[in-house]
């Protein structure tokens, strides 16, 4: 009798402990709006929509604020950051912002191509195998050659459909290619090709296959890779007079021509999408709704996508220390998630009781898929 109760109290413990597991986690900078986390050697960049820019050092354990408050920067509202040893780049609705590591002190760079609204730099990305800065901006593209800090500007506007020429979000895929999203598609660019030639691009829209053929247009809002696909995290945005605009969710492309798409229909809290993140197979998403009355998006949380088998798993964010819904976005350092919400940033800790994420396992329905094959456009 004594053997079976203790081997009860066993298995009570052991199952707590998998399904419970106990998670490292840590808040900082409470209250901030995290906008984009980038890293660049000892250091962690974070652009804030009212707090500036901060920065952590990683061997200190010690924060930095640059911000009009702190009379060291500039301006206080920012959308994206970038950085390498040299500078740091971040991106407002007014112009790109230089910091020299150098003379630390701030510049702002205004660009005359695209008029005022091409002033809103919404994403950067830096390649350091190329020092090269990708410039997304309302209206065009500008490539940076860091070393002759030469600016290169480019007019990606695919026939009368100027939402081509919004960017929005900027990724590179290995070491060959980069993706550009807009706001009615996405542009492959093979990198290692002359930037003029043609053949270099690649444009997808939601016609001829791409992305399902769903929606009057697809917002690219960020993207992530694994060797066999591209995910695609897509803006909501419909109201009852055009409910069919921006329908949202996260669309994959196996890279033949094949698409499929998780949406609410297979267990996302919401369609519209965030921020996406990798770590192994677990794809993350910060997952919001948008509201048809209001034309306001509310956060939705974040789950685990398991991109073998699409099963999507909601996070309890009180398990990580998260109060707030909105996740907007998120950097893994290898060790480290790193999740920024509007009410600040908390780093969690990823360990193997985090791959088996506890939660209601949400059985997808049949993923929506299509295997049409698609006119290449230029």
């Amino acid at each position: 009798m004594k053997i079976r109760f203790f081997l009860f109290i066993l298995f009570i413990t052991v199952i707590s402990h998998s399904v419970f597991p106990q998670v490292q986690s840590q808040k900082y900078l409470k209250g901030a709006s995290i906008t984009c986390i980038v890293d660049a050697g000892n250091f962690l960049w974070i652009a804030t929509y009212g707090q500036g820019i901060y920065s952590y050092d990683k061997a200190t354990d010690e924060w930095s604020n640059y911000s009009t408050l702190e009379k060291n920067g500039l301006s206080d509202f920012f959308f994206t950051i970038a950085a390498n040893k040299d500078y740091v780049w971040a991106g407002a609705a007014d112009g790109l912002y230089i910091y020299s590591m150098k003379t630390r002190r701030w510049r702002k760079r205004k660009f005359g191509l695209g008029g005022e609204m091409g002033n809103w730099i919404r994403a950067l990305c830096y390649d350091p195998s190329q020092n090269i800065l990708w410039i997304g901006r309302f209206e065009n593209l500008t490539r940076l050659d860091v070393r002759r800090q030469r600016f290169t500007d480019f007019v990606l506007t695919q026939g009368k459909d100027a939402k081509s020429d919004n960017v929005k979000s900027i990724r590179l895929d290995g070491d060959s290619l980069v993706w550009f999203g807009t706001e009615s598609g996405v542009f492959k660019y093979k990198k290692k090709m002359n930037i003029n030639n043609k053949n270099a691009w690649l444009y997808i829209n939601n016609k001829d296959g791409g992305f399902l053929d769903e929606g009057n247009s697809v917002s690219i809002s960020d993207m992530v890779f694994d060797p066999e696909k591209v995910w695609f995290g897509t803006d909501e945005f419909i109201s009852y007079q055009n409910p069919n605009f921006n329908v949202g969710g996260i669309y994959l492309y196996n890279r033949g021509h094949n698409w499929e798409r998780i949406s609410i229909n297979n267990g996302l809290p919401a369609d519209g999408i965030y921020c996406l993140e990798r770590t192994g197979n677990k794809i993350w998403a910060g997952v919001y709704y948008f509201d048809k009355k209001e034309k306001k998006d509310y956060g939705r949380g974040l789950v685990l996508i398991d991109r073998l088998s699409y099963k999507v798993t909601p996070i309890n964010l009180n398990d990580i220390n998260i109060e707030s819904s909105k996740i907007l976005c998120m950097y893994f350092d290898g060790m480290n998630m790193w999740i920024g919400t509007d009410d600040g940033l908390t780093k969690v800790l990823i360990s193997n009781p985090l791959a088996n994420w506890p939660g209601k396992k949400l059985k997808p329905s049949k993923i929506e898929s299509s295997k049409k094959r698609r006119r290449v456009k230029r």
